[in-house]
């Protein structure tokens, strides 16, 4: 790759669909240098006003709430909690309704036992979650797939027939707001919750599987999940390795005044939705039919990125992008080298700038950001296949040198 892939500003993360941001503001009168030191000028005197305003004088100067006022807001709260109650449960309905097994009948291999439950996670938050197994033959090891933002696992049923007919067992599970888990549709209150909810579901699945590897994949927004997950000693030492497709790595906001503004909005209109942020998005795939199928799943969320959502995606990117060097986890990443939704040259340099001792590196020349929906998913999925059964070949306990 000797040229620059032309990235599109401020991604939704892995919906294929590209969120700008204030983009007038690149005509704004003010330089940004000008009207960012002007804002966070502005900004620091609030804030140390309130800082430094004794508690008790703010309390005395809020004007005592009229009962009627009382119960207007508490009965708003509980129409939204409910609202988001029966769209879960929507949600959650339609999850169970998709198919978990892709017919193939000249394929024997691919016969397995699936299934679907509940897992609370660290903040008790219900997240639905899928299972594959081999019907037969002994178990390689387990996959736990995490989703990019704002698709969900059952679009994995096909990945996980793959996966299985190597005698590989599969995981997939919903993050909070995607899919058939608790939240509201599209809105992501904290990546470091996802990242905490995965370490917690892998120490769950090794327990309910005991000596047997374990692997993470995560695809786009769900890739810098997996990355920092794996990222912290604890989690790391309980997998073999990770498998990253499009991670989301040094993404970049619309315009630089995002950066400066993403985290008081965030605070303030946290499930505030951009409404007039393009909406007809760029392709993630080369297959029509996989577009098609995509943007016709009522479980993928198609709307407007809601703020916190996208500063999430700033955060976390920045704090990988930060941190590539510490990275010790065994790892494969694949990207396409026309990706316009994450950066390809960003999982380049994770990988030249890792210090992991197993690492690996593959670039699909002119494929787009959805790899296991291009048209070549069939190679795709074999290659992550060989990649982990060559890592278990490495930490056989004859070739104990070749492990980490």
């Amino acid at each position: 790759m000797e040229t620059a892939v032309q990235m599109e500003e401020l991604t939704s993360g892995a919906s294929g669909r590209i969120i700008p941001l204030f983009r007038n503001l690149r005509q704004s009168i003010l330089s940004y240098d000008a009207l960012r030191k002007s804002f966070l000028l502005i900004y620091s005197y609030f804030v140390w006003i309130l800082l430094l305003l004794p508690r008790r004088h703010r309390l005395a100067t809020s004007p005592p709430s009229s009962p009627t006022v009382v119960a207007a807001t508490v009965k708003r709260r509980k129409f939204g909690l409910r609202r988001d109650e029966e769209d879960t449960l929507r949600r959650r309905a339609l999850a169970e309704a998709i198919e978990m097994v892709v017919e193939d009948s000249g394929d024997s291999n691919s016969l397995c036992q699936w299934s679907t439950s509940l897992f609370f996670g660290t903040r008790h938050n219900a997240l639905f979650c899928r299972s594959w197994f081999p019907a037969s033959g002994d178990l390689k090891g387990i996959l736990i797939i995490v989703h990019g933002l704002n698709e969900h696992s059952g679009r994995y049923a096909y990945f996980a027939k793959q996966l299985i007919s190597s005698n590989f067992g599969v995981y997939a599970v919903d993050w909070t707001g995607h899919g058939g888990s608790d939240g509201l549709h599209g809105y992501v209150p904290s990546l470091d919750h996802v990242v905490a909810d995965t370490g917690a579901f892998l120490e769950k699945i090794r327990l309910e599987n005991p000596g047997v590897p374990c692997f993470l994949f995560g695809h786009s927004t769900g890739g810098a999940v997996v990355l920092k997950a794996a990222s912290y000693s604890h989690i790391e030492e309980m997998l073999e390795g990770i498998i990253l497709t499009s991670p989301a790595l040094r993404v970049k906001p619309a315009h630089p005044i995002v950066g400066a503004l993403a985290p008081i909005f965030s605070l303030v209109a946290p499930r505030f939705q951009f409404k007039g942020a393009n909406k007809k998005g760029i392709p993630v795939s080369r297959d029509p039919a996989a577009l098609l199928a995509k943007y016709s799943d009522p479980l993928v969320y198609t709307g407007p990125i809601r703020v916190r959502t996208g500063h999430e995606i700033l955060r976390i990117s920045s704090y990988l992008t930060r941190n590539f060097k510490s990275i010790t986890v065994p790892f494969f990443v694949l990207h396409g080298t026309a990706d316009r939704v994450t950066d390809p040259f960003a999982s380049q340099d994770l990988y030249d700038e890792a210090a992991s001792k197993f690492k690996d590196i593959k670039l699909y020349e002119g494929f787009l950001h959805d790899l296991l929906f291009e048209p070549e998913r069939e190679e795709i999925a074999q290659d992550i296949i060989y990649w982990m059964e060559k890592r278990l070949s490495a930490c056989n306990p004859e070739n104990v040198s070749g492990c980490w």
